[in-house]
């Protein structure tokens, strides 16, 4: 079931790149570039997903370390 949502997200992404040819300029911290509208689009999704994706998960990683303590002292303490 995920391979054919997978494929579908894959396929619906194809036609929005494929719809969004246009050429625009691209400037980032000094370098500038000239692509396709629909893939600067979807390359600063990625860096945004990236920018949510990191910080959240280090937050998930330091809750289950201090859930993990915590559960030790409990069950020290009994």
């Amino acid at each position: 079931m995920s391979a054919v949502l997978g494929a579908i997200v894959l396929i619906l992404l194809l036609i929005f790149v494929l719809q969004n040819l246009g050429h625009v300029n691209v400037s980032f911290a000094g370098a500038n570039g000239r692509i396709p509208l629909g893939v600067a689009l979807l390359l600063s999704a990625v860096a945004g997903a990236l920018i949510v994706a990191v910080p959240g998960s280090a937050r998930i990683v330091q809750l289950r370390r201090a859930n993990r303590s915590a559960r030790r002292a409990l069950s020290r303490s009994t």
